[in-house]
């Protein structure tokens, strides 16, 4: 299996669109997310991350220049009791409120489809946390256009128990840049998670994000032992 950087899975796209990072800690004490946002149009780069409590949620940043808020607005990070659900659209809400009512994470995701931005048909992604009393597990969904066909939906889940610590699954929305910009292919990339305090990796993720097209990041650290976060949140437009 194939491991690689941060800094240099970061740095072997100028636009990777909206990313998820998902692992456990070196140390094996906490669950480690984090979740980033690029933009190419206007409308996308005029957004910031605003912490919600334990929540968060992207706003315009000037809301005079926001031209549709159609799959730019919404909550990508929302908590559960002792589940942390990170995506890159409304479909948080829709895991969300389906798993309150006892459904699972992949029969909520299969309500949902990919994105309606034709002609780019981006992919939904989705992450989900729980903590566990003698542990963590993780699982990561990419729903996304069969070959750029939108009468045809693909699903994947990945499942994480007992994850190695020191090692973060990675997926993103697209493979590469392009018009239109080709969806995500593969299994999630296997990361390496350094030992590292919080700060040091939400500076080592936004300093490796490209510098025109990056927007915001938000990254958490999860004490699995006791369920207490600690979060970061980098906006370009501040």
């Amino acid at each position: 299996m194939k491991v690689s950087t941060i800094a240099n899975e970061l740095n072997s796209l100028a636009y990777h669109g909206r990313g998820i990072m998902i692992g456990k800690s070196a140390d094996g004490k906490k669950a480690v997310t984090a979740y980033f946002i690029m933009g190419r149009s206007v409308n996308s780069r005029n957004r910031v991350f605003v912490a919600e409590g334990e929540n968060m949620r992207t706003k315009a940043f000037d809301e005079n220049k926001m031209v549709d808020p159609h799959l730019i607005i919404y909550y990508p990070v929302r908590v559960l009791g002792n589940k942390t659900i990170v995506t890159n659209g409304d479909q948080t809400d829709t895991i969300y409120d389906l798993m309150d009512k006892q459904m699972t994470f992949e029969q909520a995701l299969r309500t949902r489809g990919f994105e309606d931005d034709k002609p780019n048909f981006t992919p939904r992604i989705s992450g989900i946390i729980r903590l566990e009393k003698d542990g963590m597990n993780y699982a990561m969904s990419i729903l996304k256009s069969a070959e750029g066909d939108d009468s045809s939906c693909e699903r994947f889940t990945y499942a994480y128990s007992n994850p190695i610590a020191g090692r973060a699954k990675f997926i993103h929305t697209y493979n590469c840049d392009g018009d239109p910009l080709p969806s995500f292919e593969g299994e999630p990339k296997t990361l390496e998670l350094p030992d590292v305090d919080i700060d040091t990796l939400t500076d080592l993720i936004w300093t490796n994000l490209n510098e025109d097209n990056k927007v915001s990041l938000f990254v958490r650290y999860i004490d699995i032992a006791t369920g207490k976060a600690e979060t970061r949140i980098v906006n370009k437009n501040a």
